[in-house]
């Protein structure tokens, strides 16, 4: 765990932040906790972003997928799509988030895919399917961001 792996961005969305000094991967990865996690954001871009979560250390005392840990998959992911949509001049801030877990895992990796509901000026929603290794939905979230002016320092 905590390896990053290489996250896919589409080349309009490195044409769109690129001559920023902004470090795509750093700013749009799974962050300090998420990497402690083995959390792996795969593509990215305002329209989808997928990510995979290790079951094994992420598990509850009952050796079941804690549903925290679905969360912050949930809540990484839609971010990331978030702060996409709202482009270079605005920072995605969670406000609300809601997951339903479904099913319990003990093993494997689990698939997050969050697409929009809503991208407006000022907030994003993104609906987040989680699945296990058997294409099995194992927890939906929503994750509602506002969107807020980036300021500097």
């Amino acid at each position: 765990m905590g390896e990053q792996a290489s996250t896919h961005f589409p080349q309009e969305i490195l044409d769109q932040w690129s001559g920023l000094g902004i470090d795509l991967p750093a700013l749009f990865s799974a962050g300090n906790l998420g990497t402690r996690m083995g959390l792996r954001v795969l593509h990215a871009a305002p329209d989808k972003v997928t990510g995979t979560l290790p079951v094994e250390g992420n598990t509850q005392p009952y050796g079941l997928l804690h549903g925290g840990a679905s969360a912050v998959l949930a809540e990484t992911l839609g971010s990331i799509g978030a702060m996409l949509h709202g482009g270079p001049g605005k920072l995605a801030v969670g406000v609300d988030l809601n997951c339903t877990h479904h099913r319990g895992l003990r093993s494997g990796l689990i698939t997050g895919t969050a697409t929009p509901l809503h991208t407006g000026r000022t907030s994003a929603t993104y609906d987040i399917t989680i699945t296990d290794d058997n294409d099995r939905r194992v927890c939906t979230a929503r994750l509602t961001c506002a969107l807020r002016e980036n300021q500097p320092g």
